[in-house]
């Protein structure tokens, strides 16, 4: 089935996706039906402002809804100084940026330290802390920064790994080709599937509510206590290394749809003139993010993140080649 085309919209405040959400049974919506033949007989429904009640999804009676007025009380109970910036689609999924006061600084630009979640209603983007979901098993989830330049929230997709080198061995491993059509000298078969995911979100699958609220606090407060990330490491080195008219075609190779790629040469040519810079991977890695999280498609927020995790590994492969 081919899934809605959504543009991800943008907003500052809790008010705009805090909305009721609830789950219904189909058999008591139905009740002149026998319903067989099916494990989903639970229907997600929302009321979004200014909307008439939505249904998002159809789900099993495992599927755990876990309201954004949550996580609102759990983020106001540790930060008092914070900012929202919010991509919210009309299918009922949610990337909830929350810009804290802290500074770094990244080359010759200031990002400000950020906390992502995600979170949805429709059964597509599972709820998520840094990429990493609550049943998850590897450890504490990774940092993510916020660039005001493309008001968009950058994932710590290389926090996994404890130290720069053992990330360089792991990218040397798996690095893809460098432009369309060309063989990597060593030989590899150059796929970017041959990339393992450091993070395989799932559903929300038989998560207790009841625990979830200390679980959802403990994990916020502890992505807040780290200082330069590894991913901020990689992305000082983006913004050291250039990149030519050639290798702009990079973005041709890329696993994005062709008009994302498109899209992300446009915001590349935008950057470079409000910048007043030449281009370099930090600036083609930045106006991917952007078309990924801008741009209507057909992609949900969960693959759109998963093909940002993908670009990323693949521009630190060549940066780092």
């Amino acid at each position: 089935m081919t899934y809605l085309s959504a543009m991800p919209q943008t907003a500052t405040s809790w008010e705009e996706i805090c909305y009721p959400v609830d789950s219904v049974l189909l058999a008591d919506m139905l009740p002149e039906y026998d319903i067989i033949a099916t494990d989903r007989q639970q229907l997600i429904v929302g009321t979004p402002p200014g909307h008439r009640k939505t249904i998002f999804g159809i789900q099993s009676s495992g599927y755990t809804i876990i309201p954004n007025e949550m996580i609102r009380q759990a983020v106001d109970s540790l930060f008092t100084q914070y900012e929202l910036q919010i991509k919210h689609t009309i299918t009922g999924e949610f990337s909830i940026s929350i810009i804290l006061p802290e500074e770094l600084p990244i080359g010759g630009e200031h990002l400000r330290r950020s906390i992502i979640v995600t979170n949805g209603y429709n059964g597509k983007t599972p709820f998520t802390i840094q990429g990493r979901t609550l049943t998850a098993d590897n450890g504490l989830p990774g940092g993510s920064m916020y660039r005001a330049v493309c008001q968009n929230g950058l994932m710590g997709w290389a926090d996994s790994f404890t130290e720069l080198g053992h990330y360089q061995e792991w990218l040397r491993g798996h690095l893809p080709g460098t432009f369309k059509g060309q063989q990597k000298k060593s030989g590899s078969s150059g796929s970017l599937e041959a990339l393992p995911q450091l993070r395989r979100p799932k559903g929300n699958r038989k998560i207790d509510l009841d625990a979830l609220q200390q679980q959802l606090a403990d994990l916020l407060s502890s992505v807040t206590q780290e200082n330069l990330t590894l991913t901020a490491m990689v992305y000082e080195h983006f913004q050291k290394k250039s990149m030519t008219r050639k290798e702009e075609n990079v973005l041709s190779s890329l696993p994005i749809p062709v008009q994302l790629a498109r899209q992300a040469r446009e915001r590349l040519r935008i950057e470079q003139n409000l910048l007043g810079v030449t281009p370099s991977y930090w600036l083609m890695y930045n106006a991917v993010n952007y078309a990924l999280f801008n741009a209507r498609s057909s992609l949900t927020l969960n693959d759109r993140y998963k093909l940002d995790e993908k670009v990323f590994h693949q521009f630190a492969a060549l940066a780092f080649n």
